[in-house]
């Protein structure tokens, strides 16, 4: 009965892990998706994401918490799938009817996710990551912690990237140009403590190693 019991457990330890390896290779293939329609370079997703990760490691967020915040990261942008393509693609500035619909793509993706249990914990970083340490983001508007820990991290890695990456509203900045932006938001759109961890010589350095 014993032999039999241990194997049962194993059984069972060897479906929950193929379940969890499915799903993350569902959530991969989601952002390779993402990023095909928005015409972004692929692997853009995820590098952001391994930057993430690595930061919240850093910050000290448990290991248990870390696979939530990597999977949330991948979908961060899941919610553009019901933005039109005209928009994502446009070059040139949006005009403010575009960007209305543009800042509907959190609640969306807060709809598409919350239905799957499995994804509950990842869901903060597609709703808030777009939310301001003053309070001035969306979609509530949320403030200072209010908003949760993996977006105030993704926040800062997610417009680090955007803007040291040619965009076809604009051309890259230099890195120096966009860490100083990052220290003059400081505190108005993002954690000032997520800000100075990520301005460390050698975190950034960590975080922003080579991706094999």
């Amino acid at each position: 009965m014993l032999e039999e019991n241990t194997s049962l457990s194993q059984s069972l330890q060897r479906s929950l892990v193929e379940l969890g390896v499915a799903y993350d290779a569902t959530v991969d293939a989601f952002a390779r998706a993402i990023e095909m329609r928005e015409g972004e370079a692929l692997g853009h997703t995820r590098q952001v994401t391994e930057i993430t990760v690595n930061m919240a490691r850093a910050i000290g967020v448990s290991l248990p918490e870390q696979p939530h915040i990597r999977r949330g990261a991948l979908l961060h942008d899941i919610g553009k799938m019901g933005i039109p393509e005209s928009i994502l693609r446009k070059k040139g500035e949006f005009t403010p009817g575009e960007w209305a619909i543009v800042r509907t793509h959190p609640q969306l993706a807060y709809d598409l996710l919350f239905p799957i249990v499995f994804l509950h914990p990842a869901i903060d970083i597609p709703f808030c990551h777009h939310e301001r340490w003053d309070g001035r983001g969306y979609p509530h508007g949320l403030k200072g912690e209010k908003i949760p820990l993996s977006a105030r991290i993704f926040a800062v890695v997610d417009v680090w990237d955007a803007l040291t990456s040619d965009r076809p509203q604009r051309k890259a900045w230099s890195e120096t140009q966009a860490l100083n932006y990052l220290t003059e938001q400081a505190g108005r759109h993002f954690d000032p403590a997520v800000v100075e961890m990520f301005m460390k010589d050698q975190i950034r350095k960590k975080v922003t190693r080579p991706l094999i």
